[in-house]
């Protein structure tokens, strides 16, 4: 399975949902992408044959530690490039968009360096 954009966000929220309820389920993250149940059982299907996440016979996901990479690097882009742009001037809700997007498609380089500008230059 390639990771694309919608793999990464999948992941992502399965991780922000985890760290704020007991468990999750399907219901929980078509709630949070307002997105329909249907799709979203296609996609934890998916999710589940290439090893990303497990779900228990009561429905419960968790992610794999191969899922939880993933996740946890993605959430680390979003949360470092929202505050940065929140840093320099960028309302929040466009910050939070912005870096949505953009934690996709940067390269690890390119990450990289701003993760060092902000964490050394800005305090953040």
């Amino acid at each position: 399975m390639k990771i694309n954009e919608s793999v990464e966000n999948y992941l992502e929220t399965i991780l922000m949902l985890s760290k704020k309820l007991p468990v999750v389920r399907s219901i929980d993250i078509a709630n949070e992408l307002n997105f329909k149940k249907s799709s979203i059982s296609v996609a934890m299907k998916n999710l589940r044959l290439n090893g990303y996440i497990e779900v228990s016979d009561a429905g419960f996901i968790t992610l794999t530690s191969a899922g939880l990479e993933i996740a946890e690097k993605i959430y680390e882009r979003h949360d470092l490039l929202s505050k940065w742009l929140i840093a320099l001037g960028v309302d929040e809700e466009t910050a939070t968009s912005d870096a949505c997007r953009m934690e996709h498609y940067m390269s690890a380089e390119s990450f990289g360096a701003i993760k060092n500008f902000v964490l050394n230059q800005m305090n953040l």
